[in-house]
């Protein structure tokens, strides 16, 4: 061990405000409509990724934008919701499935948890078709860190939302 690594026994100094994850756990994007979504929380991915169909591309001011229908309670049955949102990048995401492909960058904001008052930050995602994935939404370690810690044994820290599907009548 040099002089730059702790003791394992080390504990290791975190930020107060930094959050407890578990591996799984509620979110929502207000700014897309997105009232709750089950999001997997994987720090070996770098991008975060949410279902994304009928990815429509348009300017709007000159400005490239995106309009497309989310699944918010995949693989449960629930309304699609429209979002739209500017295209901020694209960048080339390789799957776990080891395919590589282009997909639009859009930032907005992200809630963790469903109770009032849960912590908020602007995050960036990809826009993908998730529908093989059992979860609508990947958060990766670019949209965690400096913020959370994900404890893998852990799932729904944060609460859980009782009755999902109310929320998109």
């Amino acid at each position: 061990m040099n002089s730059q690594t702790p003791h394992p026994d080390t504990p290791i100094p975190r930020h107060p405000d930094t959050l407890e994850l578990g591996w799984r756990e509620w979110v929502a994007l207000p700014g897309l409509g997105l009232l709750a979504l089950n999001a997997k929380l994987d720090t070996g991915a770098a991008t975060s990724a949410l279902l994304a169909l009928d990815v429509e591309r348009y300017a709007d001011a000159g400005a490239p934008w995106v309009r497309f229908r989310v699944l918010p309670l995949w693989p449960l049955t629930a309304p699609a919701v429209t979002c739209g949102a500017a295209v901020v990048d694209e960048r080339v995401v390789t799957a776990s499935s080891g395919h590589a492909e282009v997909r639009p960058v859009i930032r907005t904001e992200l809630r963790v948890g469903v109770r009032a008052g849960s912590p908020a930050w602007p995050v960036e995602i990809t826009l993908a078709d998730r529908r093989a994935m059992a979860h609508p939404m990947l958060l990766g370690r670019e949209a965690l860190a400096g913020r959370a810690l994900v404890d893998p044994a852990l799932e729904y820290v944060l609460g859980v939302v009782s009755e999902p599907s109310a929320l998109y009548p």
